[in-house]
């Protein structure tokens, strides 16, 4: 979760940490960053960025995808593991559509590909800096921190999902599309609009994500993921929850 801070004029700041081995280009992002009134922690290598991701509280990470050392997708990876769900804007020179699912997939919330423009690296950090302000307001007032549909329960707080009391592993990004989901029940959601609530962005050829993300969940969740009666599509739309026994507990 974003945390803020206060500057001197009580103005709300956002701490950023940058990881990238390139210090011309990690000098150039901060400066720019701070322009835009982010406090900004620049590392150049891996281990360093993991490390000062898991010793201090940050809005958001910018993390080069090859560095020395541990990597942007294995720092990714670990933080997810680690419970931490800090937003992710991945920087790298590789440009296949492979490198790119996979980035978002172990749990980047967006994906930018060098060489960039400044004035679209600082939309993108606008925009999930933003989405993460939007949800964090609507947690603070949301009525139901538990769901509970069938032998489903999910736990938005604690972030755990149980089925039949059984706790059921599941990404960041697949309890945030869950819960996404789940709280709006028998609502139809495209793959664009799940991309755009989910990812941040409405990226363009990326609707696989959705799919993918959605067979992982069935395959957790469903008794028989080929006869979903949680996850449910409609054809040629998007994808639907349930609205059937849906009980809320506080």
């Amino acid at each position: 979760m974003a945390q803020f801070v206060c500057d001197v004029a009580g103005v709300m700041t956002n701490r950023i940490l940058v990881v990238e081995d390139n210090q011309d280009m990690a000098d150039l992002v901060a400066m720019h960053l701070r322009d835009m009134g982010c406090e900004v922690s620049v590392v150049h290598d891996g281990d360093a960025g993991l490390a000062a991701a898991r010793q201090a509280s940050f809005d958001l990470l910018i993390l080069d995808l090859m560095l020395p050392g541990t990597d942007g997708l294995q720092i990714c990876k670990q933080l997810r593991q680690d419970a931490d769900y800090t937003p992710v804007l991945m920087l790298t020179a590789k440009s296949t559509e492979l490198d790119r699912v996979l980035g978002l997939e172990i749990g980047a919330d967006d994906y930018l590909t060098k060489p960039f423009s400044i004035r679209e690296l600082l939309a993108r950090v606008k925009a999930i800096l933003r989405r993460i302000e939007t949800y964090n307001q609507v947690e603070t007032t949301q009525a139901q921190p538990v769901i509970r549909v069938g032998e489903l329960c999910i736990d938005n707080q604690r972030r755990t999902v149980e089925l039949a009391d059984k706790v059921i592993s599941l990404t960041a990004k697949e309890f945030d599309l869950l819960w996404h989901f789940a709280s709006q029940p028998g609502r139809v959601f495209t793959r664009m609009q799940l991309l755009d609530s989910i990812w941040g962005y409405c990226h363009e050829g990326y609707e696989h994500t959705v799919n993918s993300h959605i067979n992982r969940l069935r395959a957790k969740i469903e008794q028989d993921p080929s006869k979903p009666v949680y996850i449910l599509t409609v054809w040629g739309v998007g994808y639907k929850f349930t609205e059937q026994d849906k009980q809320l507990s506080a």
